[in-house]
């Protein structure tokens, strides 16, 4: 991992079938492919999916599934951060999340039930 570059960019409908079975592999849960989502590669790989929502005012991240033997290895927080640098262009205040994961309190969200994080934080 150590001086390779994490390279995120939106979902596109011709992922879809490598978005799968990437889930399949890797998410806790029965885990479908997001209609609005970054995907995360390394070395052409598949290591990360972000499935998230646009809102008026902020981005939900929905779900957020790193490949397992990656975990520990700062992937999580670069794909959370070029969500955060995308929030920005699209002038949204807040990333919000509704599962409440020690992750993602260790990367700056808070408060109780729903996660909130300031863009830009």
């Amino acid at each position: 991992m150590r001086g390779q570059k994490l390279f995120v960019r939106p979902i596109d409908e011709a992922d879809r079938d490598a978005v799968g079975a990437f889930l399949a592999k890797h998410a806790s849960s029965q885990a479908h492919v997001p209609a609005c989502g970054l995907l995360g590669k390394l070395l052409g790989d598949i290591v990360a999916v972000l499935s998230m929502e646009i809102t008026g005012d902020a981005v939900r991240v929905d779900d957020l599934v790193v490949a397992e033997e990656l975990r520990r290895k700062r992937i999580g927080r670069g794909m959370l951060a070029e969500l955060d640098a995308l929030a920005a262009k699209m002038d949204r205040q807040w990333i919000i999340a509704n599962n409440d994961h020690e992750f993602l309190r260790r990367v700056g969200f808070s408060g109780n039930g729903i996660l909130r994080r300031r863009v830009g934080r």
